[in-house]
């Protein structure tokens, strides 16, 4: 499902976010940047241990910051590492949101035109994926509609479930 926002395109794919052609991924992280697990794992291993290795050098960092490495082995050139929870991995929509809002705004600064994002929580986070998906297109639609900088947002969800939900909220936010 695609949609346009001020010129620039929103669009939510089911696939693999290491292989996706973007200029950045975007990493879900946790507050000392490691790459243990999830989707930070899966970067790791398909993009090397050098992402993990300028991330950690950047962190501790403050939950809701974010964080730019190169990108290893990846076909992206840059990984944003959007800091959701600290150690107890427990994310929050505020720190969704936080985190979702300066990743963008990074990409922006960096002049990166286009960003692909997973989900920002897992199943095994206490913030339900609706509740994710809501937080991350809101955040997304409000600075696409307030900025020029970037182009293309690709959501890239791993599984059929989350991007069922992804998909269902975007059709409600655009059927209003």
């Amino acid at each position: 499902m695609k949609i346009q926002v001020m010129g620039a395109s929103l669009e939510i794919r089911q696939g693999d976010i290491t292989a996706t052609e973007a200029e950045a991924i975007v990493n879900p992280a946790n507050n000392l940047l490691w790459m243990g697990g999830g989707i930070s794992a899966a970067i790791k291993a398909r993009g090397g241990e050098t992402i993990e290795e300028e991330a950690v050098r950047q962190g501790p960092i403050e939950i809701g910051q974010a964080v730019l490495t190169s990108a290893g082995k990846l076909q992206a050139k840059h990984v944003i590492h959007a800091v959701i929870a600290g150690q107890d991995l427990k994310a929050s929509e505020e720190s969704v949101r936080t985190a979702m809002r300066n990743s963008l705004t990074l990409a922006a600064q960096r002049r990166i035109n286009s960003i692909a994002v997973p989900s920002l929580v897992s199943e095994k986070s206490s913030m339900s994926a609706h509740a994710c998906a809501r937080a991350m297109i809101e955040e997304t639609i409000a600075f696409l509609e307030n900025s020029q900088a970037i182009r293309h947002v690709f959501f890239v969800l791993s599984d059929h479930d989350t991007y069922d939900i992804f998909k269902r909220q975007l059709e409600t936010m655009f059927s209003r």
